[in-house]
């Protein structure tokens, strides 16, 4: 489970995070707390994530979002082996990005 993270300082972080009301709070929030980099990575593998899900190929991936294949082998791992939490969004996700 959340045992290798899960300690006061990463709860006070989550519920944080789960107190933001809109994306524009959220891009505030996470603006100040992560570098540019950081938000841009965790944006990255959560559209290989995405894309995983959908069923697309490696190369395919590579070419449309620039992840390295550690990166992407290392998110299809979670996927298949994680705590399902990248599974527990992706309805969202895929909602998220058909509307673009």
């Amino acid at each position: 489970m959340a045992g290798k993270i899960q300690d006061n300082l990463t709860d006070q972080l989550f519920e944080a995070v789960l107190s933001l009301q809109d994306k524009e709070q959220c891009y505030k929030f996470f603006q100040d707390l992560c570098t540019v980099s950081e938000i841009k990575s965790m944006a990255q593998r959560l559209e290989v994530a995405r894309m995983l899900d959908k069923g697309c190929i490696y190369e395919t991936i590579v070419e449309k979002t620039g992840a390295s294949s550690a990166t992407i082998s290392r998110v299809k791992r979670s996927l298949v082996y994680g705590e399902d939490g990248y599974s527990s969004v992706m309805e969202v996700v895929q909602k998220v990005h058909r509307e673009e």
